[in-house]
């Protein structure tokens, strides 16, 4: 029973079979479980103390780093009618090929001839201004000869005035010199007229003196008469002299009102000229844009239009063009807790659709299928599913993303963060709170430094 012989009974008999020797062997199962959970629990621990990467998941799709590369819409920008398709979708188009062509659907276009006609009338036009300039240089010439011509008269009827002037002086001085030759013939007349009473003089005599007398005083008339007429002269040639200048003032206003008629019309025809120029520019505009063309290279991917004899309106999209030089990117949202934690620079990791991954998030170097990248932009406002929008470019430093992504695929973006122990990250996940963000180990380097 108690084993000390090497002799053993115990396969004859079934000892499992009575309550004493069950309860005397005991099982070792309870020894084994025990140290099995012992070196649970310290394997845990120790992994507790291992680096995890915080990290900030969010989904996006890709597209394209600039905005000239992203797919974009061909728009036509008058209204038409589909007459000819030159492509087809998925067909590659460079750069000006022409796409589609649409005609006039607007009745003030339908004549065939209408830049020809306008083209007419703008060369009319031209014309008619021309001749408004030639009109106005007619009339400045006019103008100048008047003013030449109004110049030489006053100068003749200055002169005249001058002329009459000395005249009037010249008259007077006849005037004086008749009545001084009047008083003296009076005086020799008396005194004859004295003697002849006295019996000095005879009577012819007296009357040689009568006669000079007569003759004097006649001489008098008619030098006043002359000097009133001298004196009429004068007055005339100064009504003559105001009546050139008023009449030649006269003259020079009406030419000069006439060359601003001139003016006036050759402005408005330069006004219709210029709204005729727009015209023309306007239609030859309007009649390249028929012809609808790709406005860079690139593959059409849809056709938003279809058929033939369809109507368009103005701004509709046409198709669909995707350019053949891309620089690829990530556009992913967070949510408005965690933008703070990111910044320009940041590194992120991508997991994209179609692409095999195994993915660690806290562990990213164990990662497999993922590909790097930086935060290039971010939003500064939310977008309309009110998150913020991130934009992430490749990290030209890690693996190149694969050149078989299209525009559209679905990304998981890991954004990471500040390494911490496992059993931190566990305690902050069961706490609820966000990831850390100061990184306090570098401030007190840089207060260091």
């Amino acid at each position: 029973m108690l084993n000390i012989s090497s002799n053993s009974v115990g396969h004859l008999i079934d000892l499992k079979k009575y309550q004493s020797p069950g309860s005397i062997y005991a099982s070792k199962l309870p020894r084994q479980s025990l140290r099995w959970l012992m070196l649970f629990f310290g394997l845990c621990i120790v992994i507790s103390f291992l680096p995890w990467t915080q990290n900030v998941q969010a989904d996006g799709y890709v597209t394209n780093l600039k905005p000239d590369q992203r797919p974009q819409t061909v728009n036509s920008v008058i209204a038409g009618q589909i007459e000819k398709w030159y492509i087809q979708e998925g067909q590659f188009v460079e750069k000006g090929d022409t796409i589609l062509f649409i005609s006039e659907v607007k009745d003030e276009y339908f004549d065939p001839d209408l830049l020809t006609r306008t083209r007419e009338r703008l060369a009319a036009q031209e014309g008619g201004i021309e001749a408004y300039i030639k009109k106005i240089n007619a009339v400045d010439q006019q103008v100048g000869a008047l003013k030449q011509s109004q110049k030489l008269k006053k100068e003749q009827a200055q002169n005249k005035l001058r002329q009459g002037v000395l005249k009037v002086q010249s008259d007077s001085l006849d005037l004086i010199a008749a009545s001084s030759n009047l008083d003296i013939a009076e005086k020799q007349y008396l005194r004859q007229e004295s003697l002849y009473e006295q019996g000095l003089k005879s009577l012819t005599d007296l009357e040689n003196y009568r006669q000079k007398y007569r003759e004097a005083e006649a001489k008098y008339v008619s030098a006043e008469n002359k000097l009133l007429t001298s004196r009429n002269e004068l007055i005339n040639a100064k009504i003559e002299l105001t009546s050139i200048q008023a009449d030649y003032n006269d003259k020079i206003a009406k030419s000069e009102s006439n060359k601003f008629t001139a003016l006036s019309d050759m402005l408005d025809a330069e006004g219709k000229l210029a709204k005729t120029l727009n015209e023309v520019s306007n239609y030859t505009i309007r009649s390249s844009m028929y012809f609808i063309t790709a406005p860079q290279s690139g593959y059409i991917t849809k056709a938003l239009q279809s058929g033939i004899g369809e109507t368009i309106k103005e701004g509709a999209p046409i198709v669909s063009i995707v350019p053949n030089i891309s620089e690829l990117a990530v556009e992913m949202y967070v949510r408005p807790i965690d933008l703070p934690l990111l910044e320009k620079g940041a590194p992120v990791r991508f997991i994209f659709d179609g692409w095999p991954s195994l993915v660690f998030s806290g562990w990213p170097n164990v990662s497999v299928g993922t590909y790097a990248g930086r935060v290039f932009a971010i939003d500064n406002v939310t977008s309309t599913n009110g998150k913020y929008r991130i934009l992430v470019a490749p990290d030209p430093k890690e693996e190149e993303w694969p050149k078989e992504l299209r525009m559209g695929s679905g990304a998981q973006a890991i954004a990471l963060l500040k390494d911490v122990p496992i059993w931190y990250e566990f305690w902050r996940q069961l706490n609820g709170f966000p990831p850390e963000f100061y990184k306090g180990g570098e401030i007190k380097a840089e207060e260091k430094k």
